[in-house]
């Protein structure tokens, strides 16, 4: 009970600290080797549009078909009509870890046609990774530009962990060095607690009855694993705004899951 008490009251505080603008979808955390759910509050099994949170399986598949090669190859140039709604840092020549860094859509772009609908698919597919459908917006073709993003690719936040944690316990079919060459652009945090949290934030919008994208109830994701010592935990961290915001909901979602997460770790895994 004593548990209970303190992990309902850590997910308030997260709705708090975002100063009550947007609404906890799920928060669900799992020790790496699949074997406990440490914590699960909210919607965890209902899938939505990954958003930049798919760079991380996008990566691997990458670095398995060499399309990417190490943290620094390809290095890509920014061309005129290249998505740029990211400024300035989106408008730079691009390698792997920048990409990461910056969430760069276009780069995404230029390796999705090169491994195509099919592979793409195929290793989805392979991975758990949700529904696997890269098929795009209705009728318009368009999956290999946009299925993650508010389009056809969806995924649940335990289908997230799970897909994780067969990462980091390298049992996805794709080449060791894919994984190890994945881990390496993942930026990460150190918590005061001596934690050490990597983690991929998504942002992503959905679609009004007219079909613009509605601001005012943005997701954000934050997932990822987090290390101290021997104990390895994988998480997933989604919510959705209740209003427009001027800081992407991606961004926060990371913001308010690390600053609670030493008294969230601590508590769960007494």
């Amino acid at each position: 009970m004593r548990r209970l008490i303190f992990v309902l009251a850590f997910l308030a505080s997260l709705v708090i600290t975002s100063h009550a603008e947007a609404k906890e979808v799920c928060t669900i955390v799992m020790d790496e080797l699949a074997v406990e759910v440490l914590l699960r509050n909210g919607d965890c099994d209902s899938r939505v549009t990954p958003a930049s949170t798919f760079k991380i399986s996008l990566a691997l598949m990458g670095f398995d078909a060499g399309v990417l090669q190490d943290a620094y190859t390809p290095r890509l140039q920014f061309r005129e009509g290249y998505p740029d709604w990211g400024g300035d840092n989106w408008r730079q020549t691009t390698d792997p870890q920048r990409w990461m860094k910056y969430s760069v859509v276009w780069f995404s772009r230029q390796i999705t046609p090169i491994l195509g609908i099919p592979r793409l698919t195929e290793y989805a597919s392979s991975f758990g990774y949700g529904n696997a459908d890269f098929s795009g917006d209705f009728a318009q073709t368009n999956g290999l530009e946009r299925a993650w993003m508010t389009s056809s690719l969806q995924i649940s936040p335990r289908e997230q962990i799970n897909f994780l944690s067969r990462m980091l316990r390298y049992e996805l079919p794709v080449s060791k060095e894919a994984v190890d060459r994945t881990l390496e652009i993942i930026e990460f945090t150190d918590t005061a607690g001596s934690w050490r949290v990597w983690g991929k934030t998504g942002t992503a919008y959905p679609r009004g009855d007219t079909g613009r994208f509605d601001y005012s109830q943005g997701w954000g994701w934050f997932v990822g694993w987090a290390r101290r010592g021997e104990t390895k935990l994988v998480f997933a961290h989604l919510i959705q705004d209740e209003q427009r915001h001027a800081e992407s909901p991606g961004l926060r979602a990371r913001a308010t899951f690390i600053g609670g997460f030493d008294d969230l770790v601590a508590e769960a895994l007494k």
